[in-house]
């Protein structure tokens, strides 16, 4: 859940009958509007007069948040995209996006799809909104002069984990490396919420020696510095993996359909009911039944 949206919910379920009825075929906007035939306001500024020099990633920003960001700024919130967008069909959301080719499905359902599954709780969109939660709540906490040790001690009380810190398959995540490269050539190696991010991995690691800081510490921490809130940042890092999901949905259409990490039938452990005709059919003695039946195998059953 985004932060904050419990608080929107409550806002919202304040509002009765009356409210409702003045937005019936009405909805007041500040966000933008078409004028058919003449112009598009898209937050206050004319889309193709005074925002068409912007490239896709700054008006998809300037979107989020209505505001405009510096050069180092977009190329650094470019990075935090192209540093994460692995082709690699094993990863859970792009299996989906192949499997959505190997199905024959159209590339918009398949990588929507993956898109949507990308919205997990132990990895993508779900870690991303916690820990650029933590840091906004630590931030103002030792703003109040907190100590960071007792800060984490009680979110893991709270929460048993902090997210961004260890990681399943290795130890060492190799994005952190190149991104702190960008950061030290922009200048931006020493931020506040770059170095908080350091200082959480300090300090647990000298609990737990694997719960190094991950990619997606490190990414909410500079988004953090660049004034992103927790709601915007999620917004923003919503297609972060995409430009390696395509790929995979490419190839896994290229190849012969359904060849996409097929299982046998016989590796299934079906414990279901067995072997049964549907109620009212009273018999399968024709030939292409018995075809059908010789053709799927002993681990195939008719449910």
């Amino acid at each position: 859940m985004i932060p904050g949206s419990e608080q929107v919910k409550r806002r919202n379920n304040d509002r009765g009958p009356g409210y409702m009825a003045s937005r019936q075929g009405r909805w007041p906007t500040r966000m933008g509007k078409w004028f058919p035939g003449q112009r598009v306001v898209f937050r206050g500024r004319d889309l193709h007069r005074d925002l068409h020099r912007l490239s896709w990633v700054e008006l998809y920003l300037y979107g989020i948040t209505g505001r405009r960001f510096a050069e180092d700024q977009v190329r650094l919130l470019n990075a935090v995209w192209t540093y994460t967008s692995y082709p690699d069909p094993r990863l859970w959301n792009n299996r989906v996006a192949a499997l959505g080719g190997t199905a024959r499905t159209t590339g918009n359902l398949a990588v929507s799809a993956a898109l949507a599954a990308s919205e997990a709780r132990i990895f993508g969109r779900g870690p991303d909104v916690r820990v650029s939660d933590f840091f906004h709540r630590a931030d103002q906490r030792l703003a109040r002069g907190e100590a960071l040790a007792d800060i984490i001690a009680g979110e893991l009380r709270a929460r048993r984990s902090i997210a961004g810190y260890g990681r399943p398959v290795t130890r060492f995540d190799e994005r952190i490396h190149h991104m702190m490269e960008l950061l030290a050539e922009l200048g931006c190696d020493r931020r506040r919420f770059v170095r908080l991010a350091f200082d959480v991995e300090a300090e647990l690691v000298s609990r737990k020696p694997h719960l190094r800081m991950n990619y997606g510490a490190l990414a909410a921490a500079v988004g953090a510095d660049l004034g992103l809130s927790t709601r915007e940042y999620y917004a923003f890092v919503y297609p972060a993996f995409l430009a390696g999901m395509w790929p995979c949905y490419q190839e896994a259409l290229a190849a012969p359909e359904g060849s996409f990490f097929p299982s046998r039938c016989d590796s299934i452990a079906y414990r279901g009911p067995e072997k049964r005709d549907w109620p009212g059919v009273t018999g399968r003695a024709d030939a292409s039944s018995a075809d059908h039946r010789d053709v799927a195998g002993k681990g195939s059953h008719t449910s």
